[in-house]
């Protein structure tokens, strides 16, 4: 499962495909690309294009402050580093306009073990200061693997309470 998934059209960006794939892991800490830039100069650029790399820029840092925070919050569950979708600029260079982090979302050995991880991935999914509706969702199924993982526990302390199963309907003869 991935969070983080901010796409290119919540910034109403439409990604150029370049010669480099349009996933690609990236360096939490990488700028813009620039190695293909063909001339790093922006003084030959209309006021348009200009515009759109200044908003090319803040997407770009947004978008990678959004899926570094989705890394800090996720540990040891995030399964690699963020993965970034590209579009390339009017000035030749690339700019990160979407993103994604992949995390574990396997259930833990125990249910305490579980809710544990639930958290984690509730916490990872939410950490941004603006989730998108994909880690909202992610959240959600966070929420719910607790919910069901607390249901375990506490069939497991019933059952060690009573030394076998409760009864169907969970009643309990009280009259001696």
């Amino acid at each position: 499962m991935s969070i983080g998934a901010l796409s290119p059209s919540s910034a109403n960006l439409t990604p150029v495909r370049s010669e480099a794939p349009a996933q690609v892991p990236a360096s939490p800490n990488a700028e813009p690309s620039t190695a293909s830039s063909p001339s790093s100069s922006t003084t030959k650029l209309s006021p348009e294009a200009l515009a759109l790399i200044d908003k090319l820029k803040a997407r770009d840092t947004e978008v990678r402050q959004h899926e570094q925070a989705h890394m800090a919050a996720a540990g040891g569950l995030a399964t690699g580093g963020p993965s970034f979708t590209y579009q390339r600029g009017p000035n030749g260079v690339s700019y990160a306009i979407g993103g994604e982090v992949n995390i574990d979302t396997s259930p833990g050995g125990t249910p305490q073990e579980t809710i544990q991880r639930a958290r984690t991935i509730a916490a990872a999914a939410l950490a941004p200061a603006e989730p998108s509706g994909p880690d909202r969702a992610v959240a959600a199924q966070a929420q719910q693997m607790e919910a069901k993982a607390r249901s375990e526990l506490a069939q497991q302390q019933a059952q060690r309470a009573y030394g076998s199963k409760p009864a169907a309907g969970g009643a309990v003869n009280t009259y001696a």
